[in-house]
């Protein structure tokens, strides 16, 4: 992925609902436009960084998995 995060979340290990909790908590402390690089490995945060990203004003600008580590990139939305 070629977005360039302003911060970076590490979650793996933690249990569901855990890493979308702490993913909110860290981009209540950037900048809007900024970019939050998530790192879990729980399953289920697949499904619920895509469900935040639906009914939030953020931006899930990418994800991946990478050895069973699931990587999204967040785009502060501008008027949170």
């Amino acid at each position: 992925m070629a977005v360039q995060p302003d911060d970076v979340l590490d979650a793996c290990g933690l249990p569901c609902p855990l890493p979308l909790l702490k993913a909110k908590q860290a981009l209540s402390r950037l900048s809007p436009g900024q970019v939050l690089e998530v790192r879990a490995t729980d399953a289920g945060s697949w499904r619920d960084f895509e469900s935040f990203a639906e009914h939030s004003a953020h931006v899930l600008e990418g994800r991946e998995e990478r050895d069973k580590v699931y990587v999204y990139w967040l785009r502060k939305a501008g008027d949170a």
